[in-house]
C-alpha cells in the first residue's frame, strides 16, 4: 500500500483504454508537440497543434506562441511569447508521423527570453565550428514518489549504506528500472543521441548519457531527453528530480558530467592540447562555477563538497582517473595520448547550453576572467 500511494492518481488510469484511441487513424493530419524551457531555466513546458501534413524538416514547422505570464516569462499585460522551432524529433508517445519540436523562446520584441541560453550558445558554436567540438553529457537524476520521498525508500527510514546500488541488479538494489528502460527506448525512437544508462551510487538515482554531439546539438538533444524523461515518469506516476543534492547526509549528489574534445585533441598527440585546455579552465574556475547551475553556484555548493566523488567547489583540480577532481582525464586517454577529458563540475540541473558555451569560450576563444565577450 505504501508503494501504491507514492505514485500519482493519473498513472492508475486504465492504459488499455487509452490504447484503443491511440490506434485510430489520423487521415494524413499530424500532431506536433512544441517543447520549450520555462522561466525557471529548469522546467520544460509543451503544447500540441495539428498540421495538415507531416513536416519533413524544421523549416516546415511554423512558429507559434504561448502565454508567458503563466510560465514566469512575461507580464500579463504583454504576455505573448514566440516559439521558434529549432530541432525536430519523432514522437515516441503518439508515434509516427507525429513530432516533438524543441523551440527557442523569443519575447514580444523578438529578443531572446532570459532563460533562452541557446541563442548565445549557437553564436559561439558557429564561431568555433572549425574546431569540431564534441560533447557527451552524463545526466544523473533521482526518482521520487509523488510525496517527494525517494522512490522505493522505506517510508520511515533509509535504505542500507551506499555500495551495492551502483550498476546494481535485483529488487533490493535498484528501484524503477521499468522507467529507465522505457525512457531509453523512447529516446532511441525519437532520434535523441542517447548512448547509455546505469543505476547510480545512491538508491533510486540513475544516469543516462547523451552524445557524442557536435556543437549546439548537445544542448538540443539533452533538453529533449529531459523532456522525454519527465513525460515517461508522468505515465508511471513518479517524479524525476535533477536537484544536485536531493538527500542531505551521507548520500551522493547528482551531476551532469561533461565530456569534451576538439578535433586536435582527438588526433595523435592530442594530450598536449587537452592539458592546455585544462590549464585555461584552471584560471577561470569561478566563472565556470557560476554558470554550471541555474543559481550561480548555490545549488552546486550543496554538492561539490570534496566528498562523495566530487571536488571542492572552492578549488580547481585535475587528474588522471580521479573522480574527486574538477577535471578527470580518463586513464585510456592518458595511455593513448589523445582523446577527451571530463568536466565533473556541472550540476544535474545545469543548462547544457550554458555549460558547453562556457567551455568553448574558455578553451577555444581564450576568454579569461568572469566577463564574457559579445561577438555580435
Amino acid at each position: 500500500r505504501a508503494v501504491a500511494m507514492s505514485v500519482s492518481h493519473s498513472s492508475r488510469l486504465n492504459k488499455l483504454v487509452r490504447e484503443q484511441y491511440m490506434k485510430l487513424p489520423q487521415d494524413g493530419l499530424v500532431q506536433v508537440t512544441y517543447v520549450w524551457i520555462d522561466g525557471s531555466g529548469e522546467g520544460v513546458r509543451c503544447k500540441t497543434r495539428t498540421l495538415d501534413k507531416e513536416p519533413k524538416s524544421i523549416e516546415d514547422v511554423p512558429e507559434w506562441n504561448f502565454d508567458g505570464s503563466s510560465t514566469a516569462q512575461a507580464e500579463g499585460s504583454n504576455s505573448d511569447m514566440f516559439l521558434v522551432p529549432v530541432r525536430m524529433f519523432r514522437d515516441p508517445f503518439c508515434l509516427d508521423p507525429n513530432k516533438l519540436v524543441l523551440c527557442e523562446v523569443l519575447k514580444y520584441n523578438r529578443k531572446p527570453a532570459e532563460t533562452n541560453l541557446r541563442h548565445t550558445c549557437k553564436k559561439v558554436m558557429d564561431l568555433v565550428k572549425d574546431s569540431h567540438p564534441w560533447f557527451g553529457m552524463e545526466q544523473e537524476y533521482t526518482l521520487l514518489g509523488i510525496n517527494g520521498h525517494p522512490y522505493g525508500w522505506p517510508d520511515n527510514g533509509f535504505p542500507g549504506p551506499q555500495g551495492p546500488y551502483y550498476c546494481g541488479v535485483g529488487a533490493d538494489k535498484v528501484y524503477g528500472r521499468d522507467i529507465v528502460e522505457s525512457h531509453y527506448k523512447a529516446c532511441l525512437y525519437a532520434g535523441v543521441k542517447i548512448c547509455g544508462t546505469n543505476a547510480e551510487v545512491m538508491p533510486s538515482q540513475w544516469e543516462f548519457q547523451v552524445g557524442p554531439c557536435e556543437g549546439i546539438e548537445m544542448g538540443d538533444h539533452l533538453w529533449m531527453a529531459r523532456f522525454i524523461l519527465h513525460r515517461v515518469c508522468e505515465d508511471f506516476g513518479v517524479v524525476a528530480t535533477l536537484d544536485p543534492k536531493p538527500m542531505t547526509g551521507n548520500w551522493n549528489g547528482a551531476g551532469c558530467h561533461t565530456n569534451y574534445s576538439t578535433e586536435e585533441m582527438r588526433r595523435e598527440g592530442g594530450l598536449k592540447h587537452i592539458e592546455a585546455a585544462i590549464e585555461k579552465l584552471s584560471r577561470r574556475h569561478d566563472y565556470h562555477i557560476c554558470v554550471y547551475d541555474p543559481r550561480g553556484g548555490r545549488d552546486n555548493s550543496r554538492r561539490l563538497t570534496g566528498h562523495h566523488e566530487t571536488s571542492n567547489i572552492f578549488e580547481f583540480s585535475a587528474g588522471v582517473a580521479n573522480r574527486g577532481a574538477s577535471i578527470r582525464i580518463p586513464r585510456q586517454v592518458g595511455q593513448d595520448g589523445c582523446g577527451y577529458f571530463e568536466d565533473r563540475r556541472p550540476a544535474a540541473n545545469c543548462d547544457p547550453y550554458a555549460v558547453t558555451e562556457a567551455i568553448m569560450r574558455t578553451t577555444v576563444l581564450n576568454e579569461s576572467g568572469v566577463e564574457t565577450k559579445d561577438y555580435a
